[in-house]
């Protein structure tokens, strides 16, 4: 009979969740997902054309000279305790590309909604959407250099959410904080779905 210790326990593979990145053009998106992406993050961006012109609003973005147009991707690893991998799809910001948000948000645990306070209506289609399709969601507030600072409570107000919905302000450009945002977006989901499993159906897990 063998001494020799037993072979260790393999450990549990990761939970992989699906989260989307929307809000209105312009408010972050590309630069949230690349500041949390453990690997180079796909992106989709091409250069602004007369074809914006008209559309897109830039007079607060002067040095925005290219726009998602497809999506942007990234991943991130959580270790134990989390021990989920997150996949981060960043929606296209402009109207005319909302076509595509149904296919990039088939499968997601939870979204969220990037805003930036001196052009707050911007976000509203995609809190619409997200209402409509009963897909978690919150708000996380992208803090602009310069821009007036507005209170949780005070943007959850302007934007009519119900009390549930989480509002978080962000820096998007900061690793630490971005993954505040996806921890507190995480466990939130993870509550919903204990009271309305539905929303588990067809997430990649």
């Amino acid at each position: 009979m063998s001494n020799l210790p037993p072979p260790p326990r393999a450990s549990a593979a990761p939970a992989t969740l699906k989260v989307v990145v929307a809000g209105g053009f312009g408010v972050g998106k590309t630069t949230f997902v690349g500041a949390i992406s453990e690997i180079a993050p796909l992106r989709t961006e091409a250069l602004m054309t007369a074809a914006s012109e008209g559309i897109d609003d830039v007079s607060l973005l002067a040095d925005k000279t290219g726009t998602t147009v497809a999506m942007d991707f990234g991943r991130r690893t959580f270790p134990p305790p989390a021990h989920v991998v997150l996949l981060l799809f960043g929606t296209p910001g402009q109207d005319r590309f909302f076509f595509m948000w149904d296919e990039l948000t088939r499968g997601a645990i939870a979204a969220v909604v990037l805003a930036d306070t001196r052009r707050l209506k911007d976000c509203w289609p995609a809190v619409d959407y997200f209402e409509e399709r009963d897909i978690p969601f919150l708000v996380a507030v992208n803090e602009f250099d310069g821009a007036h600072r507005y209170t949780p409570d005070e943007v959850r107000a302007a934007l009519e959410l119900s009390d549930e919905v989480p509002v978080l302000v962000c820096d998007a450009r900061n690793t630490a904080s971005v993954a505040g945002v996806l921890f507190h977006l995480v466990e939130y989901a993870l509550s919903r779905t204990r009271n309305h499993p539905h929303i588990l159906q067809g997430a990649p897990l």
